[in-house]
């Protein structure tokens, strides 16, 4: 199977998913009676595109067409795309129109300033790569969210721990809403490099295990930044409400810094979970840089590579 194969089923269901999302009246069309499908009907956007009915379902049916920037953007025109929809769908579509050579993947590794910024930060912080995989974390992060250093290293990412173990469940309440955010960002990455052996895998295991995550996945939602509130639910603080954001580290592509900041009202449970949490969330941290050999001062760098 080539990248081009993937690419252009990828662009395919991705059309197919927003059809099938857009309503008739949110363009200003009469919905009609007696429609058979959800959202638009292919003849529909083929028309509001200016495109031939054949030509359209051949692109949804992942077949061998290879659009033009300027026929996307009137099939973007047409399903009424936001700008990060646009640019998902450019992407893929030009990873359809052009084989791309032989990929030298390079182990992912995140910045020792970075780490340091991890380390420092009185805030629960962690760093994810493009597919989601939690690198490095500190202190604050193992004790909110649960610590990642008894997982084995291929289990150490964020929708795997979700989709597969209760009590993150537990502790995040309205988990779905934050799956979805990920989900999305997994989803990008993907168009990216549709065959990267590390998506494949991690799509592979839960679309097997979870039928939650293979409904999830099916929506075809896309994100490049996320930010959302939460309330963790923690088993020696109580509930807390954070937000958390995720922001791109410069210099590595589709590696992020994610963030918890506590919402108005809950600093000082925040802090109480800083004090009660003390020297144990500092020993995981310490103990999880001593994972990967080689490093320089591994009392100031916590670090757990996949």
């Amino acid at each position: 199977m080539t990248t081009a194969s993937t690419a252009a089923r990828e662009l395919g269901a991705f059309l197919r998913s927003r059809r099938e999302q857009t309503r008739p009246e949110d363009l200003g069309l009469e919905p009609g009676p007696r429609r058979r499908v959800e959202g638009l009907r292919r003849e529909e956007v083929a028309a509001l595109a200016g495109l031939s009915t054949d030509y359209y379902q051949r692109l949804e049916q992942g077949r061998n067409v290879r659009p033009s920037d300027a026929v996307l953007d009137s099939i973007a025109d047409a399903l009424d795309l936001d700008e990060v929809e646009r640019r998902h769908l450019m992407t893929v579509a030009r990873a359809a129109r052009r084989p791309s050579p032989p990929r030298r993947r390079a182990r992912e590794r995140v910045p020792d300033n970075a780490r340091l910024l991890i380390a420092s930060l009185g805030l629960p912080a962690f760093a994810v790569n493009r597919h989601l995989d939690v690198l490095a974390w500190n202190g604050l992060a193992a004790e909110l969210l649960g610590d990642p250093l008894p997982l084995a290293p291929s289990h150490r990412n964020v929708l795997i721990t979700l989709f597969r173990d209760e009590e993150s469940r537990l502790r995040c309440a309205g988990w779905e809403t934050m799956a979805l955010d990920y989900i999305g960002m997994l989803r990008a990455a993907v168009a990216l490099d549709p065959d990267h052996p590390r998506a494949v895998a991690i799509i592979g295991e839960l679309s097997i295990q979870s039928a939650e995550f293979r409904r999830m996945w099916a929506k075809h939602d896309v994100r490049e930044s996320v930010h959302g509130a939460k309330t963790i639910r923690h088993p020696r603080i109580g509930e807390i409400d954070v937000e958390w954001d995720a922001y791109p580290l410069p210099g590595t592509p589709g590696m992020h810094l994610i963030v918890f900041t506590p919402q108005p009202g809950n600093e000082d449970r925040l802090r109480l979970l800083a004090t009660v949490s003390g020297l144990d969330a500092a020993a995981r941290s310490s103990e999880s840089s001593r994972e990967v050999p080689g490093r320089r001062d591994d009392s100031r760098l916590p670090r757990a590579d996949v």
